[in-house]
């Protein structure tokens, strides 16, 4: 049973797009968040990310320095060129 004083974990979304669904193995994912992107792209599930990975939060372009929330919805996108 639990105690009516146990804290919540604060969770957010991770969407995989394009080939990182199959380099991840998940086209979507809940994880505890972590204090910044950077710190939660260092958990070993996202090894396999590129460094060049696009990455958003909330729908706006991110960097690894961004801090997280509970409810926040990270994209992790391959990069695009055009022409």
């Amino acid at each position: 049973m639990r105690g009516s004083l146990e804290a919540e974990t604060a969770m957010i979304t991770v969407k995989c797009f394009a080939r990182y669904r199959a380099l991840l193995g998940f086209s979507e994912l809940q994880v505890p968040a972590a204090p910044t992107l950077g710190e939660l792209l260092a958990d070993p599930r996202f090894a396999g990310l590129p460094q060049d990975a696009l990455l958003a939060v909330n729908q706006a372009f991110a960097d690894r320095g961004v801090a997280l929330a509970d409810g926040d919805e990270v994209a992790l996108m391959p990069p695009v060129s055009g022409g």
